[in-house]
């Protein structure tokens, strides 16, 4: 069983400039613009499986075991139905939440959601169709109004302030500012200290109000739409707002129309009762799904009022967008309704005039509004190690503060004598008769008091304005992201999406990749190749080729032609076969190809064509291969052309035949296939069966000499299909006798109206019709790689990246396209390991680590053999969640390539949760379906790939994009400027925040520890806000360290990003000498040079204002890559604004220093200081920058060296030598 839950998150949108200066205009728009989204998906799966042995590869360098390469590992297809293997999980249970287990059967493992578990009475919900008030009366149910929006006019400023000020660098900041207020600690001016923490709350207050504003004016517009809604007292339809609408109410909807609210379908325009449901704005998925009105309530003329008393019983609200169980007592009779009986909230009308329905889950109990949840909250890697180096900022500044403390008490004791009357600190007031202290407590409180000021001068050394920098800048990284062209899928006309901003420099860090083969390495259009029928393979097309094609079948209707929409090759002699009713072989080929037309859950649709004598017939379903599969009997002249809830009408070779669908089992992950009984027109009654061929192979009557015949050479043609890498399903049948149908059917519609333990009986009953079966063939499906798949994965394993591939596949399917992809090549010892205990995992486990060892020592003949690890999931079964997962860790890491085969969802999950227990290696998961999204989440990074199989996986994922082949320019170029950025942009803040702080540290060596400060208290504000924040931005947008040409070039260069190159300890420590030598230049050169001098405090602190402005911008330039115009406006302008500001500042006669610059600009030496201030810093840095680059040059430097010389001849000779891959 699989369990799994997909949620519906909020896609972010970029802004729409096309332009680099268009961009930098609305980036503050974006800013106030970001979706924050967090929320846990949970998911479970375990699947049981024959059993296995372990064995190497015949092909394999060094062999363990001569045993030969048996598989008894079918392939599994994806679920027929993939929607039914997802299920929802609490979270919650009594108790507090259990853990998952991703490999193995246990306590706490079995978590099922409502819809999947028995329910009992206390919990079913009682709804009288067309009796709202009776319904509501006992239980006064949910309305059908809406609401998304976090906030009212009164809690939006207690409520925002309070989700704010869960960063605790926010708190810090709000201390600090309290702390200013009061009269013994005011340093600053009290407006002036509030500035930053103020300036920050409010873009922030600003964005979610904007943020929360949108979502009003959306549940305001979704509330006040219209339905049509039947009134109890005129029987006639009214015109009713969705806010109105209460459980109970009967409800009409027509074509194209969205539904309001969960409802049970009565009736459809269709006479049949079915409706054609788009589930785009639910799930993420396009195709059609059939939902059907049950015939009890069909044929009755519902618009007039003719009801009767219809109560539905049903289970309480729950997330499960796949499930349903209920029944419905009607004039006596009860019925049982499921999941293809209700039609949920948001999904839309489609191919239908209309449909009736009963509200059965209104507003927030809606499936839709349950799920109405984000991707779970990321946080990046370089952020969370910026942390640690926050924290040694913290204990630099409280040391910073402790010394000018205890140097302040030193000062006070050996002045004691001298405080009453000296100058700047006189202790008494002597203005009185009666002489009285100042505001003085004594020497062991000003020491207190001179700590808190301290922390209050030297705040900035935190650097608040760091977090703002970082979201803008992630905003104008994404930007730039969703704008390449070269992620641009033509296929889908999709853009890459970048779905959560917080992690955008992980993806210059990715060491382990975990890719889903179907959909994610493939295309998954699936495309018919070949069939093995009654022993015969037919390799589809050989005849056909030669002949350069025929025309598939078409059916002539009402004078128009229905041809399917999409053409498969024929072989000519498996058509002519198909021709022949009276032979034995005929009969055997029409009966498979029936078989492929009817059992199945595939809509036709038709569609018109460019020529109005000719339709087309479309094929939507929820499965590719189905698709696939009926395409092909519709080529062979067996086409589906009408189904409904209770018949199939189907073409075969222009006979028109209909048959009555008398029960249907649809696929689930238990029994691996899906069956469906048809009534023929004769009378007979079939049973159809198709599946994996480990679960057909079992269900087999063996005692037939016919089908005994068959099974062998079917089998050996299977393996054969799954060698090329092609899909493999097995088909068979059995005539039903009347007795048989007859028992079958009673315990069918007794389980059907069960709502306790539904499924389970449903799926017993399903077991029991399912044998002795004679099989009539089986299917080889081709799944096609994606474009580019290869040079991928080869350009990401030159990048240090290992790539792990998770697939339900079988194992021979898996392995070809491994090989095919370039993820296997014949060099590489292959380890396979297929167990079917915990003891035989265990050996094989210990044996394969002995093979490593010799393959890595060069004991088998050869040096540096690379190992592929292949393992299925039975053996996961045994080893995830126990003592075994260490060695399997140790096994693995050993391995460059990892394939694992038949594993389910959670699995997926598991391995990549073994990796991040046991590493600090960053992961990134990608792929396409519903199965995916336990893996997806569970990653560092995931990416979803829209695809196929519908959004489940994008909706659940951080980034989306249309094709594998884009992660080599997401990873090597956008992943590695955006952790090159990122790295510099938070050292830089450092820095220059620092420098500043030791300014003022300096300064109060000299003023007596006082707390005194020469710089304007605007100034230090505006220090980080308006001088230097800008540069630092436009820096972390737009700074390329190397081209993208390079970089795709030499995947090599990725590694400096797992190396943490551009982001560690020593360089964090080289930042802050290098800062302690600046802020030295800064602050003793204007004061040797104004020694002597009458300038003042005020002027002095000007300079040295513009002098660390001038300086931390000069020392940006240098270490900048790429020049743009916007950065040279970024720079220069920022020192532009300074001098302005400063002028504004001193300008103001109500402000201290008042005209101080214009007195100390007029000196020559004021310029001569900042020139020397700019070169004396900077000469160290310059130094060990040259130094560094032409004496121990890394990778980066290398290799921007050789951009330099590629047009020149010496170029062509230069041969770049990486760092070895670790």
């Amino acid at each position: 069983m699989q369990h799994q839950l997909s949620h519906i998150v909020l896609n972010y949108t970029p802004p729409p400039c096309g332009k680099i200066c268009c961009f930098f205009s609305c980036c503050f728009l974006c800013f106030l613009i970001l979706q924050e989204s967090s929320s846990k998906l949970n998911s479970f799966s375990h699947s049981k499986k024959p059993p296995f042995s372990i064995m190497m590869d015949s092909n394999s360098i060094l062999e363990i075991n001569e045993n030969p390469y048996i598989t008894k590992n079918p392939s599994s297809q994806r679920s027929i139905s993939s929607v039914q293997s997802i299920q929802t999980n609490s979270s919650t249970e009594q108790g507090g939440p259990k853990p998952l287990r991703y490999g193995s059967v246990g306590p706490g493992s079995m978590r099922l959601s409502t819809s999947y578990r028995d329910i009992n009475e206390e919990e079913a919900r009682l709804v009288y169709v067309n009796d709202p008030h009776r319904t509501n009366s006992n239980f006064q149910f949910a309305g059908n109004s809406i609401k998304t929006s976090k906030y009212s006019i009164l809690t939006f400023l207690p409520r925002n302030l309070f989700e704010q000020f869960r960063r605790i660098a926010y708190l810090y900041f709000l201390v600090i500012a309290i702390l200013n207020q009061l009269p013994q600690l005011a340093v600053f001016g009290r407006e002036a200290s509030i500035l930053p923490l103020a300036f920050v709350l409010l873009v922030t207050a600003v964005k979610d109000l904007y943020e929360d504003y949108r979502r009003h004016r959306s549940d305001k517009i979704e509330n006040n739409r219209l339905s049509m809604v039947l009134s109890s007292e005129s029987n006639n339809f009214q015109t009713k707002k969705w806010k109105h609408i209460r459980v109970g109410d009967i409800i009409k909807v027509s074509e194209n129309e969205s539904i309001p609210c969960d409802m049970v379908l009565l009736s459809t325009s269709d006479p049949t009762g079915v409706a054609y449901i788009q589930t785009t704005n639910l799930d993420g998925e396009s195709n059609l799904k059939t939902r059907y009105a049950k015939q009890e309530t069909q044929t009755r003329n519902l618009e007039n009022g003719d009801i009767g008393v219809i109560v539905i019983k049903c289970e309480k609200p729950n997330r499960n967008i796949y499930g349903f169980q209920a029944n419905m007592d009607f004039e006596g009779k009860r019925v049982s309704l499921g999941p293809s009986n209700i039609v949920l909230r948001g999904c839309e009308l489609r191919n239908t005039k209309s449909a009736i329905g009963v509200a059965v889950y209104t507003g927030k109990e809606t499936k839709a509004m349950l799920n109405n949840s984000g991707a779970p909250s990321k946080r990046s890697r370089l952020e969370t190690r910026m942390n640690r180096e926050i924290i040694y900022l913290s204990i630099f500044l409280v040391t910073l503060c402790t010394i000018v403390c205890i140097s302040h008490g030193v000062w006070l004791i050996k002045h004691k004598d001298e405080l009453d009357l000296i100058q700047f600190y006189r202790k008494k007031d002597y203005s009185e008769s009666e002489v009285e202290n100042y505001e003085y407590y004594g020497w062991g409180m000003e020491i207190f008091f001179v700590f808190l000021m301290s922390v209050i001068v030297f705040q900035v050394m935190i650097p608040i304005s760091l977090y703002i920098s970082m979201e803008l800048v992630r905003v104008g990284q994404a930007y730039f992201m969703i704008q390449d062209d070269r992620m641009f899928d033509e296929a889908t006309n999709s853009r890459f999406q970048c779905r959560a901003l917080n992690i955008n420099e992980d993806l210059g860090q990715i060491k382990y990749v975990f890719s889903d083969k179907t959909g994610t390495l493939t295309e998954n259009k699936m495309e018919f190749q070949c069939a093995s029928i009654g022993g015969v393979d037919y390799d589809n097309g050989k005849a056909s080729s030669e002949d350069g094609g025929i025309e598939y079948s078409s059916v002539q209707v009402d004078g128009v032609n229905l041809r399917p929409k999409m053409s498969v090759k024929v072989d000519i002699e498996l058509l002519n076969l198909s021709k022949r009713k009276d032979t034995d072989e005929g009969k055997h080929v029409r009966d498979f190809f029936l078989a492929l037309a009817t059992c199945n859950t595939i809509v036709p649709l038709t569609i018109e064509s460019s020529d109005p004598a000719v339709k087309l017939i479309e094929y939507q379903g929820e499965s590719p291969d189905e698709q696939a599969l009926v395409y092909a009997a519709a080529s062979y002249g067996f086409m589906l052309i009408e189904r409904t809830s209770g018949h199939i009408v189907v073409d075969i070779q222009g006979q028109r035949q209909r048959f009555n669908v008398l029960g249907m089992h649809e696929f689930d992950s238990d029994r691996k296939r899906m069956s469906v009984i048809l009534g023929f027109p004769d009378n007979t009654v079939k049973l159809y069966v198709k599946g994996a061929d480990t679960s057909m192979f079992n269900v087999l009557n063996n005692s037939s000499n016919t089908t005994n015949n068959i099974i062998k050479p079917t089998q050996a043609h299977l393996h054969t299909y799954s060698s090329k890498g092609l899909r493999t399903l097995v088909i068979a049948s059995r005539e039903l006798t009347l007795s048989e149908f007859q028992h079958w059917q009673s315990s069918y519609e007794s389980a059907n109206n069960a709502l306790m333990g539904r499924s389970n009986l449903l799926r017993k009953i399903a077991v029991n019709i399912e044998n002795n079966l004679g099989l009539l063939g089986a299917s080889g499906i081709e799944d096609k790689l994606q474009e580019g798949v290869p040079e991928a994965i080869e350009s990401l394993r030159m990048a240090g990246i290992k790539v792990w591939v998770l697939t339900g596949d079988k194992q021979e399917t898996a392995v070809s396209i491994g090989y095919s992809s370039k993820l296997l090549t014949n060099e590489m010892t292959r380890i396979v390991i297929n167990n079917n205990s915990k003891d035989s995992c265990k050996k094989s486990l210990e044996d394969a680590l002995g093979v490593c060892k010799k393959v890595k020592n060069g004991v088998s003949g050869t040096v540096n053999s690379q190992l592929a690890l292949i393992i299925d999931g039975s053996s996961l079964v045994y080893v995830l969640d126990t003592e075994l997962e260490e060695q399997l860790f140790e096994l693995a890491s050993k391995c460059d390539v990892v394939l694992c085969c038949r594993v389910a969802p959670l699995q997926k999950a598991g391995i990549v949760a073994l990796i991040k227990k046991r590493t600090d290696d960053m992961t990134l998961a990608i792929g396409d379906g519903a199965n995916d999204v336990s893996m997806i989440q569970r990653a560092d990074v995931g990416i979803g790939i829209s695809g196929q199989e519908g959004r489940q996986a994008v909706m659940a994922s951080d980034f989306a994009m249309g094709q594998f082949r884009f992660l080599v320019p997401l990873l090597l170029v956008h992943g590695h400027w955006n952790y090159q950025r990122m790295s510099y942009m938070i050292l830089y803040n450092f820095y220059r925040n620092a420098v500043f702080v030791l300014i003022l540290f300096w300064y109060v060596l000299f003023t007596g520890f006082t707390l005194t400060t020469a710089i304007t208290d605007w100034s230090s504000m505006l220090y980080s806000i308006i001088y230097t924040s800008l540069p630092t931005i436009v820096v972390g947008i737009l700074d390329k360290d190397l081209s993208r040409a390079s970089l795709l070039k030499h995947p090599q260069l990725y590694g400096a990003g797992q190396r943490n190159e551009s982001y560690n300890g020593k360089l964090f420590w080289v930042t802050i000498f290098d800062t302690l030598w600046q802020s030295i230049a800064v602050f003793f050169v204007p004061l040797v040079a104004y020694w002597a001098s009458n300038v003042d405090g005020s002027s002095l602190g000007d300079l040295w204002t513009i002098a660390v402005v001038v300086l931390v911008n000069v020392h940006l330039a240098m270490d900048l890559f790429r020049w743009y115009w916007i950065t040279h406006a970024a720079i220069w302008g920022s020192i532009i604004a300074t001098f302005v500001c400063v002028m504004v500042i001193d300008a103001l006669p109500f402000l201290p220093g008042y005209w101080a610059f214009f007195h100390i600009a007029d000196t020559k030496l004021f310029w001569v200081c900042l020139l020397g201030i700019t070169i004396g810093a900077l000469i160290p840095h310059f130094v060990v920058k040259i130094f560094v680059q032409y004496y121990r040059p890394n990778d980066i430097q290398i290799a921007r060296e050789a951009e330099k010389f590629e047009d020149s001849r010496v170029s062509r000779q230069v041969q770049i030598e990486m760092n070895p891959i670790s």
